[in-house]
């Protein structure tokens, strides 16, 4: 039999678009695994949708769930001269803040000199800073190379010493002037001494760059001062500009002078954000069940977890949870507080009913959602059933993987089928490379007989 090397050379017939054929045909047997596959992958994904959707809910409940929220304090400032800040240490009370000055740092200036980098003799300088414990000395040797006024910046910068320098125009004959400035503010900052030792004793910068020594060159040009304010009428005095200690719990942040009142009391605005944030991450949980478990009827598209029994008891649970029953306080449900379940599942916040309890029944507002020493409050319940869904090998972990395994089963099954239809596929190849063989050869002897026949008859 001939050797056929392209399927319907021998025959003529079109053979490679009939095994394609048969190979798209055979392939077929492979989409309702693949949708199977792409659905079970959905689902895996809408898993990490809802555990996404249940661990923020998580998170909005645990706010609840210290006493900190309920006896934190915060701080309401009315003018402009200060803001404060509030600690748990603070006592509620009423403040009146005056500032009459506001701290500085100090600042010093050299004389003028010619050039930025222009090389000014190689020395040592000692520039002391600070006073008392906070006291600092800092002690340079300036090369030649860089004892231009770039250099000695640069140098005096890199030491970190409580002082920083800068170079300033002036725009005089010799503009350039090296400014020294404290890093903090107040007295006890004030840079005590400036001076340069010339190893050559021409005294280029000798002259020039002395503060606090015989024949002081540098000019001040800032005088560092501390804040001075009163708190009640009591005269305060702070080396910065943020106070701390002159309100209990209180830091003081001052702006400018004036006055100002501060006000401490009990921090309503976070427990109702806290609250609110609450009625929030549940309804946003609530729109993520309903997005997975709708179904469209005009369309017949549904969501991936529409009749999901894991979904179904996640939904059963917190529903029971968030519509009963809790604690053993004064209030023990959230009804009770302006928080009401709606037929469709969602929670609705009623602003005056909560602020009314926040402002007289504060305590109970506490017990119902944190719980006593006695009893278990609403987010303790709720940690507890949401944890037992999230943990690893929880509800939600379990489903996951039992959905994760029948897509590797899938897989497998997937693989064998196309291994299966692959050897189908090289069987047909085979036998219609047999059957091309076979009509090229009977082609010849067609051709052959009919030649002879020919022959005869001529």
């Amino acid at each position: 039999m001939a050797s056929i090397s392209s399927l319907g050379i021998g025959s003529g017939m079109d053979l490679n678009g009939l095994l394609d054929q048969l190979k798209s045909a055979e392939r077929e047997q492979l989409e309702p695994i693949t949708a199977q596959q792409q659905s079970y992958e959905a689902k895996v994904s809408a898993y990490g949708k809802l555990k996404s959707a249940l661990s923020s809910f998580q998170d909005a409940a645990a706010k609840l769930n210290g006493e900190e929220l309920y006896q934190s304090l915060s701080s309401n400032v009315s003018g402009d001269s200060v803001t404060a800040t509030a600690s748990s240490e603070a006592q509620a009370g009423r403040y009146d803040v005056s500032v009459d000055e506001l701290a500085r740092a100090q600042s010093l200036a050299s004389q003028g000199f010619a050039e930025r980098d222009a090389e000014l003799g190689a020395g040592s300088l000692t520039v002391e800073v600070g006073t008392g414990d906070a006291a600092q000395t800092l002690n340079l040797d300036i090369a030649q190379a860089d004892s231009s006024l770039e250099g000695i910046r640069d140098a005096i910068n890199a030491e970190g010493s409580g002082v920083t320098a800068s170079i300033v125009n002036d725009g005089k004959d010799n503009p350039h002037r090296l400014v020294l400035t404290s890093d903090k503010t107040g007295t006890e900052s004030t840079i005590q001494s400036v001076d340069f030792d010339s190893d050559a004793g021409d005294g280029t910068l000798d002259a020039k760059l002395s503060y606090g020594v015989a024949d002081a060159t540098m000019e001040q040009t800032v005088q560092a001062k501390d804040a001075a304010l009163r708190v009640n009428g009591l005269s305060i005095s702070s080396q910065s500009n943020q106070v701390e200690g002159a309100i209990q719990g209180v830091t003081l942040d001052i702006a400018e002078t004036g006055d100002s009142t501060v006000e401490v009391e009990l921090n309503n605005r976070g427990l109702r954000d806290g609250v609110s944030g609450f009625v929030d991450a549940y309804n946003s949980l609530r729109g993520t069940i309903d997005s997975l478990t709708s179904f469209n009827a005009e369309t017949g598209e549904a969501g991936e977890l529409l009749g999901d029994s894991t979904l179904r008891g996640i939904e059963s649970r917190l529903r029971d949870i968030i519509g009963g029953q809790v604690g053993g306080g004064e209030l023990n449900m959230l009804s009770e507080v302006g928080i009401d379940l709606e037929v469709e599942g969602t929670l609705t916040l009623d602003d005056d009913a909560l602020d009314d309890t926040i402002m007289d029944n504060r305590q109970a507002l506490a017990d119902l959602f944190a719980g006593t020493e006695s009893n278990d409050g609403l987010t303790d319940t709720l940690d507890t059933a949401l944890e037992s869904m999230l943990k690893e090998g929880g509800t939600l972990d379990n489903a996951t993987s039992g959905v994760e395994s029948r897509i590797e089963g899938l897989n497998e099954r997937y693989t064998r089928m196309e291994g299966s239809i692959d050897r189908t596929i090289e069987r047909y190849r085979s036998q219609f490379s047999q059957l091309d063989g076979m009509i090229a050869n009977m082609n010849q002897t067609s051709t052959y007989l009919s030649q002879q026949f020919s022959a005869l008859s001529g």
